[in-house]
């Protein structure tokens, strides 16, 4: 999961280095948080207009965990 949201953030900013994920661990729901973080540069590229972006890649994420029968949460930091 967590080679996806990567692979997905690369796609879309100028400087793919500077990308990375971190997980925490699931909560008492059994939800799985994943933070997103991208150089401050490439943020409005991850978000888009009015955060369509951001939501089409939460969409996926879930989609994909759901196939693996996993509860999962996205958040973009900095």
């Amino acid at each position: 999961m967590e080679e996806l949201l990567i692979t997905l953030a690369r796609g879309l900013v100028d400087d793919p280095s500077g990308v990375s994920v971190t997980v925490d661990e699931p909560n008492e729901e059994g939800i799985a948080l994943y933070h997103l973080h991208v150089k401050a540069d490439d943020m409005g590229r991850v978000i888009g207009k009015q955060g369509r972006v951001a939501k089409a890649i939460r969409t996926v994420m879930r989609a994909a965990a759901i196939r693996r029968h996993e509860k999962i949460s996205v958040e973009i930091d900095e």
